[in-house]
């Protein structure tokens, strides 16, 4: 199954090359799991030529909010409403969650309660899943033909299913230790709170569920025209 990556942001240059750019990630993340992949340049407006290019799509985290006024934010919208109508499935990822909820009429805000940092515990329906979080904004009205499928006291809304056609996750099961640890010194250093950043710290090294949503993700992509095994398993 033939996946377009949707890229609305870069890994910062000083990680860059070590550690690789958001869709390196993606692809080590869902390795061997029957999903080959192209990718679109989108913040710098390279789309695909239709919603049918590629059997499904994957949109990326980004430092940009989705309700700024951005060149590529206007047309990403109706590229997610176009396939949404065609059937052809999104997953959406911390950025991607953000603006696949915006455009399908939710809305997308900077939390006053501000950012949610490292490794995060998430309750997906009665089940704990650990993941990497980094993020001040947040869903904070749920479109009407979402379900919300995971939550925790931070962030009520942390992972969207639009039935067989779009799931979306707040968290990043992308980010490994290493690259959150190097976002932290990169991007935290006075924007997040520095006692906020040392408590994720103290938990880089806690077992993650990343495989787990990899898992998930392929499940949606591969059964994504039988809505209810499809479904299942996402909210199970």
């Amino acid at each position: 199954m033939h996946i377009g990556i949707l890229q609305t942001g870069a890994s910062p240059d000083a990680l860059k090359d070590q550690m690789g750019d958001y869709p390196d990630m993606f692809e080590r993340l869902l390795a061997g799991r029957g999903l080959t992949f192209r990718r679109y340049r989108v913040e710098l407006m390279e789309f695909p030529a239709s919603v049918s290019e590629c059997d499904g799509w994957l949109i990326t985290g980004s430092r940009h909010g989705a309700y700024e006024d951005h060149p590529f934010i206007k047309p990403l919208e109706a590229f997610i409403r176009d396939a949404y109508a065609a059937h052809v499935p999104i997953v959406g990822i911390c950025f991607g969650h953000q603006i696949i909820a915006q455009a399908m009429g939710g809305k997308v805000e900077r939390y006053e309660k501000g950012w949610s940092v490292g490794p995060t515990d998430y309750d997906f329906n009665g089940e704990k899943i650990t993941l990497n979080a980094w993020h001040r904004d947040q869903v904070v009205k749920v479109p009407e033909n979402a379900e919300v499928i995971a939550t925790n006291e931070f962030c009520e809304n942390a992972a969207l299913l639009y039935d067989d056609r779009m799931f979306t996750v707040q968290a990043h099961p992308e980010f490994r230790p290493e690259f959150v640890d190097g976002l932290m010194r990169t991007r935290g250093p006075g924007l997040v709170p520095d006692d906020l950043m040392a408590r994720a710290r103290a938990r880089l090294a806690e077992p993650l569920q990343d495989q787990t949503l990899a898992a998930r993700i392929a499940a949606f992509f591969h059964d994504h025209r039988q809505t209810k095994p499809g479904a299942e398993k996402l909210r199970a």
